[in-house]
């Protein structure tokens, strides 16, 4: 009965997502309401509280962003990117939304956090949306990180200033004229915040490009996803911020990250 609803609901994947509804459920109850909540469009993700990302398990709270599958891309990049002098790595998530990028980038490179001394990766993440920080504080702080409210690097602390190994910027990049076309369970159930990113989608990670270098300890690296359309110009941007730029591709995902090396 849950599959033939989720099928009726237009759920492609309608056997997957009966299975993670199921075994989410406390109750028959719980399940019907759980089904209900997503045959009227809202993401899986919210309905049960979690996503799988880059073999992580985060919690994804109602309105905030889903992390993506492709972004998988951009973790992977991130963390073949550190460079050997940096020790302890520092790794800043900005507009983190769940923060599960910056965390995932935190495992791949070892998995220990620095608490203060010793050896460890020093994570900190940001996002402007409220309820993105709540989320990202569930994730990002019982794993030793740090999580602050604010608008890009106004966010972080001082201190951090020309220390950052690695800063993931995963900035919405839609048009604005383009919202209207997404899925209506990214359109309907997620901050416009994390989707809009102005007239050619580019308008935060300009401002990120930008005010980077200030933030890169040398040899640290920002890494950005776009669109394929999108990277050239984003490239050119991160170029003219003094960065030295690639842009790079995953066919299988279908992801474009353009990376920036100080």
């Amino acid at each position: 009965m849950v599959i033939a609803r989720l099928r009726a609901a237009g759920c492609v994947f309608a056997e997957d997502e009966a299975a993670v509804l199921t075994s989410a459920a406390g109750s028959p109850a719980e399940l019907d309401a759980m089904v209900a909540r997503r045959v009227a469009g809202e993401p899986l993700e919210q309905v049960v509280g979690w996503a799988e990302f880059a073999g992580l398990r985060v919690f994804v709270d109602p309105g905030v962003f889903v992390p993506r599958r492709r972004s998988e891309f951009l973790v992977s990049v991130a963390a073949g990117s550190v460079t050997a002098g940096l020790a302890p790595p520092v790794v800043v998530d900005l507009c983190c939304g769940t923060g599960a990028l910056g965390l995932a980038v935190t495992v791949q490179l070892g998995g220990a956090l620095c608490h203060g001394d010793g050896p460890g990766v020093e994570l900190h993440a940001a996002d402007l949306d409220p309820a993105a920080v709540a989320c990202a504080r569930r994730n990002v702080e019982p794993a030793g990180g740090h999580v602050y409210a604010g608008d890009l690097f106004a966010a972080l602390p001082g201190v951090l200033r020309g220390r950052v190994g690695v800063l993931i910027c995963n900035a919405p990049y839609v048009p604005t004229t383009e919202i209207a076309f997404m899925p209506a369970e990214a359109r309907d159930h997620e901050a416009l915040m994390a989707l809009d990113g102005g007239t050619d989608g580019l308008a935060v990670l300009r401002r990120a490009a930008a005010a980077a270098p200030s933030w890169l300890a040398p040899g640290g690296v920002l890494l950005v996803e776009t669109s394929e359309r999108q990277a050239p110009e984003m490239a050119a941007a991160m170029t003219a911020a003094g960065l030295a730029a690639q842009v790079r591709e995953d066919d299988e995902s279908g992801a474009t990250v353009v990376t920036g090396v100080k």
